[in-house]
């Protein structure tokens, strides 16, 4: 909110990013998290990360379309006549730089007319509880570290006595036995490890063997 009132009082643009956490805005009890944002001039949102869209569709959401239709419209010979008889009319060619795309936001229509919106509510508070979960399966293991309380799905730790090759090691072996694909982080100039989780078919059972493979 402190950000939102320099912006209006300043005249400046407010775009927020959220195109991994704004999918999180489906979940009542993560809304807190996002108190302020509907001060924003433009946000956007990665549908394919949450919302179970196929990659590599994302939303890009304005306070006042019109901002954006004066800023991307384009103007030339060849496009003369057909700007015309769209004047009063939508059109998406209108609202981004590009001219021609495939239409990306049509799979997120579809899941959106099949499931509704309770969908993405379920399943996201669904992905945030697995992650308080596996934040308490790591302060229960010795070995392991939790570093941050987790905000939304992303969980952050440390094996105690690892160095950097030692996590990305075990990463390798993860991924060559097919356990699972992850990747360490740096926090704070020290290596450490990840799990971000967004399919809420996810459970602790595919989680542990991550786990017992750092001990």
């Amino acid at each position: 909110v402190g950000i939102a009132e320099v912006c209006q009082e300043r005249g400046l643009w407010m775009h927020v990013d959220a195109a991994y956490g704004g999918g999180a805005l489906c979940a009542p009890s993560a809304r807190p998290l996002f108190d302020g944002i509907e001060h924003a001039d433009s946000f956007i949102v990665d549908p394919h990360k949450w919302l179970f869209a196929p990659y590599d569709c994302c939303a890009l959401l304005f306070r006042d379309p019109t901002v954006a239709e004066r800023t991307f419209t384009q103007e030339a010979e060849y496009l003369e006549d057909v700007n015309e008889w769209e004047k009063d009319e939508w059109s998406p060619a209108h609202y981004a730089h590009h001219l021609s795309r495939r239409v990306r936001g049509l799979p997120l229509w579809f899941s959106l007319a099949t499931y509704g919106t309770d969908a993405y509510r379920d399943s996201i508070e669904g992905v945030l509880a697995l992650t308080r979960e596996v934040a308490e399966e790591i302060r229960h293991r010795d070995e392991l570290d939790l570093i941050l309380e987790p905000d939304l799905s992303v969980v952050l730790f440390r094996r105690h006595g690892w160095s950097g090759e030692d996590y990305v090691a075990s990463c390798r072996r993860l991924l060559e036995e097919q356990v699972g694909f992850v990747m360490p982080t740096s926090w704070e100039d020290e290596k450490v490890m990840r799990l971000c989780f967004v399919n809420p078919r996810t459970t602790m059972d595919h989680v542990r063997p991550i786990l017992d493979a750092m001990a």
